[in-house]
């Protein structure tokens, strides 16, 4: 149990570091002296995505005696929370696996770190806490209406960390991300998922060869060129965003914070699929289709929150520099994965 009530660059206990965002968090925190342990099941994780000297416990959230282990071991003062489930539409074909997932384990997670003595927990949410917002750029203080189950397990993981903050000496960060994309610039790590959604990541796929072409759903949209427009955050913007959150935590120890997490402008689908043209030489193909139901003609983030609270410098908010990231990493994957 950690008693340190400062817990300056306490050791870290990150939650499915394993996996996209959370192995870049991993990067982030090492890179900037922090101590780190990795909690996975591995279940959309990838062990070669953790460092070698950082402990991985291969296990789940809900296991309140391993937990209790990790946290003693450890000496864990945080947590930054990033394991659960993110695929829109299965939230909708399965909202039970989404509530026990992303809910139901977050409030397991929340209960061993009061238990253990944590005192800060930075959390993984979304802007899929908004729905449909009626205006575009989104602030924090938008209502809150999710169209889907993934939305709406965030959510209810924001109001169970707003609650437990006003009856415990913990604090929190819920940090709400609007589209992640890209890879660690030195190649360390990347979306690593087979079949991921994302639209980058299925980018530069289809101009290695690794699909046959790319969709555009929906060119009626009420934006310049038809298609849906999407504020892109490269993850390591993202990732430094995370440690900067927890360094004003353990300064503020009795204030908890909401902050987006996005560059504050957008790209359209055909500029996306435009970027990955031009950092390949080559053209995607693109099949044009119907809209999907409960997508927004555009989400961008309103950042002035983040960007007045910390002191928070993207370094690669530009697209071309995102598609190459993200290239190189699909490059390298194919190497990790020795596929032809």
């Amino acid at each position: 149990m950690n008693d340190n009530p400062s817990c300056a660059k306490c050791p870290v206990l990150v939650t499915g570091g394993a996996g996209y965002i959370g192995s870049h968090a991993v990067l982030a925190l090492l890179d900037a002296g922090w101590q780190v342990a990795v909690i996975d099941n591995l279940s959309t994780g990838f062990r070669f995505a953790v460092p070698d000297h950082v402990p991985l416990y291969e296990g789940d959230i809900e296991d309140a005696a391993l937990l209790a282990r990790i946290f003693d071991e450890q000496g864990i003062g945080a947590v930054m929370h990033f394991a659960g489930s993110i695929i829109v539409p299965e939230s909708v074909e399965n909202p039970l696996k989404y509530y026990h997932n992303n809910t139901a384990k977050s409030r397991a997670l929340l209960e061993a770190a009061v238990n253990g003595g944590v005192k800060h927990f930075i959390f993984s949410s979304t802007a899929a806490t908004y729905g449909i917002p009626k205006v575009s750029p989104v602030s924090e203080d938008s209502p809150k209406q999710p169209i889907n189950p993934y939305g709406m397990s965030k959510l209810m993981t924001e109001i169970m960390l707003a609650d437990t903050a006003r009856a415990h000496p913990l604090n929190y960060c819920a940090l709400r991300y609007f589209n992640v994309a890209g890879a660690d610039p030195r190649a360390r790590s990347g979306q690593s998922t087979a079949g991921a959604t994302h639209l980058i990541k299925v980018a530069v796929e289809a101009a290695l060869g690794k699909r046959s072409s790319v969709s555009v759903f929906g060119t009626d949209y009420d934006t310049p060129d038809g298609t849906g427009v999407r504020d892109y955050i490269h993850v390591s913007d993202l990732a430094d965003a995370h440690v900067l959150a927890l360094e004003e935590l353990i300064r503020r120890p009795g204030q908890s914070l909401t902050m987006n997490c996005g560059y504050g402008r957008g790209f359209s689908v055909l500029e996306v699929l435009d970027a990955v043209d031009r950092v390949t030489n080559r053209k995607i193909e693109r099949f044009m289709g119907p809209r999907r139901a409960g997508d927004p003609d555009s989400l961008i983030s309103d950042n002035r929150r983040i960007r007045e609270t910390l002191p928070w410098v993207p370094k690669h908010a530009d697209l071309d520099q995102i598609v190459t990231h993200a290239l190189a990493w699909e490059r390298k994957l194919t190497e990790i994965r020795g596929e032809a």
